[in-house]
């Protein structure tokens, strides 16, 4: 190599090297990437991010993780509106894609980048756990006047599926796991709630929590 093009090379590292994000809204890419990945998650704290990361960490899946501070009012900045004019989180920007709403989110990783989701049938079983999690399982638990009447009603089926197979959708994890243990673990954690009259459901949440990808991201709230 010639002294210039030597020179031009190690300037061009230091450059890249030297750069850093000066607004929260700059992407944030993960140290072991050679290029720029496409996808870009926006999340923050006491929000649904950390399901979303769990995936993506399952999926093994390469992404620019940008940390926005609610308090100081980052998820109302017109650049982040652009991306959720509802400037709630998680949301994501995938190329031109910008999608938010944690299911549609989960749901749209699955069909893209998941080779178990395949068949319509597949995608149909997912989309119904995804939706049952959001829509039925979270209010149901999270909700103080429904939990009384819908805990019984949820977890009892659940705990009978459970004593059949492994996961939601037989022996094999897939994203509809996510989506429903993220719920049934953030319960437990946070309310305190005692799903010891569900056996069932307590292994498959042991299962769950002891898996590496889910360590990496919601174990660590």
């Amino acid at each position: 190599m010639s002294k210039l093009l030597l020179s031009l090379a190690i300037a061009t590292s230091t450059l890249l090297f030297s750069c850093s994000p000066s607004d929260p809204l700059e992407s944030k890419s993960p140290d072991n990437s050679e290029s720029l990945p496409q996808l870009r998650l926006y999340g923050g704290k006491r929000t649904r991010t950390s399901m979303v990361q769990w995936y993506l960490a399952e999926l093994n899946l390469p992404y620019e993780y940008v940390e926005m501070d609610i308090r100081a009012g980052d998820n109302l900045k017109p650049e982040y509106l652009a991306v959720n004019p509802m400037g709630k989180l998680p949301a994501i920007a995938d190329g031109d894609l910008k999608l938010w709403e944690s299911g549609a989110i989960l749901l749209y990783l699955a069909w893209k980048y998941d080779p178990k989701a395949t068949s319509p049938e597949e995608q149909a079983k997912i989309a119904q756990w995804v939706l049952f999690a959001n829509a039925t399982l979270g209010p149901g638990l999270f909700l103080e006047d429904r939990r009384e009447k819908e805990m019984p009603r949820l977890l009892g089926p659940l705990d009978e599926i459970f004593q059949k197979q492994a996961f939601l959708l037989g022996e094999e994890f897939t994203i509809a796991d996510v989506a429903v243990g993220y719920y049934l673990y953030m319960a437990r954690l946070l309310l305190k709630l005692d799903y010891a009259p569900y056996p069932a459901v307590e292994k498959y949440l042991e299962s769950l929590s002891s898996r590496s990808p889910f360590l990496e991201t919601v174990g660590k709230r």
